[in-house]
Formats: C-alpha cells, structure tokens, sequence
C-alpha cells in the first residue's frame, strides 16, 4: 500500500502582528544608525506580509504588560530578555501549539484514534525542554506509552521533510503503523534591536506557528497526499549563508543577502536527483501541477517562480501563506501544504496530479518531496 499523508491541521497563537506597526516599532528604536532604518523599513515593507502570529503577547498595543519582559509599551522599547528568559517562554506556550495543532490531525481522521498512533516525531528549532514536547502530546493525547517518539531539533525551516521521511520509512517498514508528525516554532521569542541586517531580516520575516500530519499507509476510503519520494541536497557553496546559532540574548539567525542568489544557481541541479528516482517524470518537471514551496521570503520565492519558469497560480499557496502568516521555519512548509490539499482534494479531476515540494535551510541544504493528490475517487 503507498504511504499516505491523511491530513495537516495547524495552529497559531492568539496574538497578530501587523507589518506596518512592527515596522515602526522596530524602526523607532534607540542606537538605530541611518542605514538601520533604512534597512528595516526596505525589509518590513518589500517583504509582501501583511500579519503573522507571535506567542509575545506583549507585542500587542492593545494590552500593557505589568512587568514586561520583550516589549515596554509604555516606552516603546523592545528590550533584551535572556536566552534562559526566551526559552521559559517556549516552554510555557510552544506545548499548546502542538497539542493543539495535533488534536486537530487526529479529529480529522475519524477512522483513527489515539490507540492507534504508532509513532510520534516533534520538531523545533526554537526551544529545548525535557521531558519535551514528544512525552506531552502521549500525555495530552492520550496515546499508548508503548509510542515510539523522536524529535528533531535544531534543523531549522527544512525540518519537516526529514520528519515526513522518517514516518514514511516507518510505514514502509510496517505498513499498520501510525505516525504522527507535529513542527511547532516560536521565532518571534529571538527578535532583538539591531543595525545588523540579518537581525534585521529575521526581525520582517519570522513568526510563530504548529502544524501537525497525520501519515499511515492502512487502506482508507478518503483524501490524502500520497508520499512518493523525498531527497536531500547541499549545494556547493553557502554554508556560511544561512545559520541558526546560539546567543546570550536569544537564538541568532544568520540569512545571507546572498541565499536567494545560491538558490537561484542550484535550484534545478537539487530537483534532479528528486525527478530521477521517478520513473513517471524523467527530466522534466513542466509537467508537474502543484509546487509547495516554502516561503524563506518573497526574494526566494521569486527567484524560484523566475527559474523553474512557474505560474503566478503554481506560486500561491507559498506567497499566500507568507502574506498571512509569516516565515514559522519548519512549519511552514506544511502550512504550504495544507492550503494545496484543501484547494484541491474536493476535485475529483484534481486526482493524480503531482505535488514537488521544497524547502531551504542551514548548510545551505535543499529539502525536496515529490507527492501525488488522491483524491479517494477509485474507478
């Protein structure tokens, strides 16, 4: 039986960021240089995001928070909180985002209760606790102990297609099993004020956010991506490009002005060796309908459409997503995901056709996966 990706439900927390609003608070703090600002309302404003979700509920102007920890609204000052001060908050909040986001994979699938989750991967690249949030969702959920759990850290936005891939394995392995994957990520715990443009950067795109899968290869009458191939490249230069390390004052993102470029040099040799374990396919991927790109930031995508030679249609779940919610690392792929099924898994004509999916993160490492929508039509 192929192994298939039943549904992706996700979450985010309460709290809105508005794009403009975080532009001026960003851009009206104290130290900034003339080239700072100029830095932070060109990345704000060319960034086409409109909102996104943060798990800083100080971040509001509706709500002033008695003693503040990020932000002083009193003073408009964002302030400087600890790494250790960061992570009690990823702590505190990131373990309803993947419960959340993960009750809601398991309801979408009635044929399948907690009894019958065979395995359970997390991923996060934002905060460590243990025991983490793979025990909890056992917990939360109700899952047998027995459940085998694994987590992911530290991969950043590529993360869910080696999770995809390990649950993949585990159903080719034994085909009853049942394997629940959960990214879940809260970047906006790691902004700061800086007049350095990676900081800067990082400040405009990243944001908060779950998203959990449910994948199973048991015979099924409904909807579902089939999971037909994944692969990894590293392409030649960039390691240095794009980053993920760990500062005093929170996680320090590193994304080079120059990694929309390597993306652009090596996007077609890193689908290659994808579209060769293909036999359907061979060379070409004109014939692919659906690309699930993950949304890095408007540069990468549009170096991606301009490349592979895309339409403004193939490219709208990706930009879609980033307009309104932002880049949540790993999550985000899913969330790109997610809105190509929901669009497309209620047309029987939709069955069949091929989804390639990518992602882009530290090394600098091309994530890739080739899917086919089944739409549960059976002739």
């Amino acid at each position: 039986m192929p192994v298939m990706l039943r549904t992706i439900q996700t979450a985010v927390p309460p709290t809105i960021l508005y794009q403009d609003k975080a532009r001026d608070v960003f851009g009206a703090q104290p130290g900034l240089t003339r080239l700072g600002q100029r830095l932070i309302s060109t990345s704000f404003d060319s960034a086409q995001i409109s909102t996104r979700h943060t798990a800083v509920t100080e971040f509001t102007t509706e709500t002033v928070a008695e003693n503040p920890l990020f932000f002083d609204a009193d003073s408009g000052l964002l302030l400087s909180p600890s790494t250790k001060e960061r992570n009690e908050v990823f702590v505190a909040t990131a373990p309803g985002l993947y419960i959340e986001s993960a009750q809601r994979a398991l309801d979408a699938c009635p044929d399948l209760g907690p009894g019958d989750v065979t395995h359970v991967i997390t991923v996060s690249c934002t905060g460590f606790y243990n025991p983490g949030p793979d025990y909890q969702l056992v917990r939360a959920l109700g899952l047998r102990p027995s459940t085998q759990r694994y987590h992911l850290g530290f991969m950043g936005c590529y993360a869910a297609f080696p999770a995809l891939r390990a649950a993949k394995s585990f159903c080719e392995a034994d085909p009853d099993s049942v394997v629940l994957v959960v990214c879940a990520e809260l970047c906006s715990i790691h902004v700061r004020s800086s007049n350095d443009p990676d900081t800067i950067m990082g400040s405009a795109l990243f944001a908060d956010g779950a998203a959990a899968a449910i994948v199973t290869a048991r015979p099924h009458a409904g909807t579902g991506l089939r999971l037909d191939h994944f692969e990894t490249v590293l392409t030649p230069v960039g390691e240095e490009a794009m980053a993920w390390n760990i500062g005093d004052e929170g996680f320090e993102m590193v994304l080079g002005t120059y990694v929309p470029h390597i993306i652009d040099d090596h996007i077609i040799g890193a689908l290659e060796p994808l579209l060769a374990l293909d036999g359907s396919l061979g060379p070409d991927y004109a014939d692919i309908e659906h690309w699930g790109i993950h949304p890095g930031g408007r540069a990468i995508l549009d170096r991606v459409q301009k490349r592979l030679e895309l339409s403004d249609e193939q490219l709208m779940p990706a930009r879609r997503v980033l307009n309104d919610y932002g880049n949540m690392s790993s999550a985000t792929v899913m969330f790109v995901l997610k809105d190509i099924m929901d669009e497309n898994l209620s047309r029987d004509s939709a069955s069949g056709q091929r989804v390639c999916s990518m992602a882009f993160g530290p090394g600098l490492t091309v994530e890739t996966a080739l899917m086919t929508l089944d739409t549960g039509q059976r002739g």
